[in-house]
């Protein structure tokens, strides 16, 4: 699946780091951060909810997984229970789907 980066500049005119916005569920089982330009520039994530609403800004998606996720699944599973929340999102598939009806 495609995503757009954005690329920014701030009011000084230096670049900001490349954003991507993107539903959480879509990086399971990615553990470090994705990088453009042959891995050189690291990608701020954006991440997202399932209905797309801001969760989280970070440029460590690791240390999100470690720290933050656990909170944020635990909040976010009964706002969204169609949806999955994985005990461990490393090894866990990506999807941008909601699971189907009675499952």
């Amino acid at each position: 699946m495609e995503r757009r980066i954005d690329y920014a500049l701030d009011h000084d005119g230096l670049p900001q780091p490349p954003v991507l916005a993107v539903k959480l569920q879509e990086l399971f089982g990615l553990a470090d951060t994705p990088r453009i330009a042959d891995g050189r520039v690291p990608l701020l994530l954006h991440l997202l909810s399932p209905g797309g609403k801001p969760l989280q800004v970070t440029g460590d998606l690791k240390g999100f997984w470690d720290r933050t996720y656990p909170e944020v699944k635990k909040e976010m599973k009964g706002r969204y229970p169609r949806h999955p929340w994985p005990e461990d999102p490393w090894s866990a598939t990506a999807t941008h789907r909601a699971k189907p009806r009675g499952t």
